[in-house]
């Protein structure tokens, strides 16, 4: 580990620190001479000297120990995530590394899928694993998936979570997180003991499209954290890809209207 990893790992687990800051913490590094003084300026400035003060008590309590991640300069870190906006400036990680430099494509759709999503992944992911890392949140339905294909299928994939490495969500998911975990790469921004909380799965999803050169949605209503992604990707020049549904379909809503804004209609699999 790095001085500047380490830094920014105690950083992260005072709870105090945002993704902008570190950013910036990140680029006064490149042409720093003393890393920890110049960092220590900057907060001064961004806080004031009592919010200081109580940070700099908590991060001389803190430990990195056995803790790995990676910052936005290292070399494990992905070209493709660092041309995002608000790209994270911490990855904490556990599993293989080196998948973050594989070619990327996400899967994602409803937490409450239909059978028609588990069927259109069973087809899918096979054709995909020799080309592409499977990428997904490790939510219900359509993401623990596309997991379970991509391993069953002895292909790569890379869990994005929203919590700390030592926390699951949903708690069902415990053992699938823990192959991914041996197999493939589960990653994180957030520091270990955090638990879920709603404004994480915008951040995470991020993180989802921005590791990805395409986006594949499966089922996804109107409304959801599918068309978020989705919509993250588009922002990010990457292909999006909707498989279409029945019009009467609530779970088809979303992406037959991504299909009906522009998105790629997924229709012959064998055609990705």
């Amino acid at each position: 580990m790095n001085e500047l990893t380490g830094f920014l790992i105690k950083c992260r687990l005072t709870g105090m620190i945002s993704n902008q800051i570190m950013l910036k913490i990140i680029k006064k590094s490149i042409n720093s001479a003393n890393l920890i003084t110049e960092s220590f300026n900057l907060l001064k400035q961004e806080w004031g000297l009592d919010k200081f003060q109580r940070f700099r008590f908590l991060f001389d309590k803190q430990k990195t120990g056995s803790l790995k991640a990676v910052n936005y300069l290292d070399f494990e870190y992905p070209e493709l995530l660092r041309t995002i906006y608000n790209p994270p400036a911490l990855l904490f990680f556990e599993g293989n590394i080196a998948l973050l430099k594989t070619e990327c494509i996400a899967i994602v759709g409803a937490r409450q899928a239909s059978d028609y999503s588990f069927r259109c992944i069973s087809g899918l992911v096979p054709r995909l694993v020799n080309r592409y890392t499977i990428v997904s949140g490790l939510a219900k339905g359509v993401d623990s998936w596309a997991h379970q294909t991509a391993l069953k299928n002895q292909g790569q994939t890379i869990a994005v979570i929203g919590s700390g490495l030592d926390v699951t969500y949903p708690k069902e998911n415990f053992h699938l997180q823990a192959e991914i975990m041996k197999k493939g790469l589960v990653i994180t921004e957030y520091p270990p003991m955090t638990k879920i909380e709603p404004w994480h799965f915008p951040q995470r999803n991020r993180i989802i499209a921005g590791l990805s050169q395409k986006v594949v949605v499966t089922e996804a209503k109107k409304r959801s954290g599918s068309l978020i992604t989705a919509d993250l990707a588009l922002e990010n020049n990457r292909d999006v890809l909707a498989i279409p549904g029945r019009i009467d379909v609530n779970l088809s809503a979303g992406c037959n209207k991504l299909i009906e804004e522009g998105a790629i209609p997924l229709i012959n699999f064998n055609d990705l």
